[in-house]
């Protein structure tokens, strides 16, 4: 039996964060009476895709990562977002404890790409928790201490809202986000847009978008 659960109990965006940043606010309640001196955290953030629903517009969007929709039943499984880990203080009974997540725009990761598709809605995340529990112990000298590990089995479902994610990465990136290229690829655009005076990388891709029809 683990010697704790958890529960994911609300999100939010972290405004001063080096980088684009979610926090989770996890609850977590220990299994018995006796006082957990520390914790050693660990979590493994999944996106299930299967459990929403999408429009035809996201749809589209999503076929770089999971084909034509006919092969949907096949292609949409569980997969990773990324992997977290924080320490937790002294408690009894229960606690709640922030769990920061820096998250990416980069378009070459799989859940950023899944993540700006969407338009509206809630993110299935399902979060797998591991690490160490710490006690005193009962039975040894003064400032004795136990370890028990947290069971793989110990999970939280979570359905984040679109929205949260849309307001932090307009928080970080007005209206933008990030792709990246090759260096021969960016040298080449970088001399279209010198060669036809142009002022941003924008003007440059939209002039090429519009030369490709």
């Amino acid at each position: 039996m683990s010697p704790v659960s958890f529960e994911v109990v609300g999100s939010r965006v972290e405004p001063h964060a080096a980088a684009p940043t979610l926090v989770l606010r996890l609850r977590i309640t220990a299994t018995s009476p006796q006082p957990i001196a520390a914790m050693v955290l660990r979590a493994q953030i999944m996106i299930d895709p299967k459990k929403r629903r999408y429009t035809a517009e996201e749809e589209s969007l999503l076929t770089d990562l999971f084909g034509d929709t006919p092969r949907w039943g096949e292609t949409l499984r569980p997969f990773l977002w990324m992997h977290v880990s924080t320490t937790v203080t002294e408690f009894t009974g229960s606690t709640e404890v922030d769990l920061p997540i820096a998250c990416t725009y980069d378009f070459d990761v799989a859940a950023a790409k899944y993540l700006h598709a969407l338009g509206s809605g809630e993110v299935p995340l399902i979060v797998m928790f591991s690490g160490t529990v710490f006690g005193r112990s009962t039975g040894g000298g003064n400032g004795a201490f136990s370890a028990a590990p947290i069971s793989w089995s110990e999970e939280a479902s979570y359905r984040l809202p679109v929205e949260l994610w849309r307001q932090m990465m307009d928080l970080y990136f007005p209206n933008g986000g990030w792709l990246r290229l090759q260096r021969t690829t960016l040298d080449a655009l970088q001399r279209f847009k010198a060669g036809r005076g142009l002022l941003t990388w924008d003007e440059a891709v939209e002039m090429l978008l519009k030369q490709a029809g």
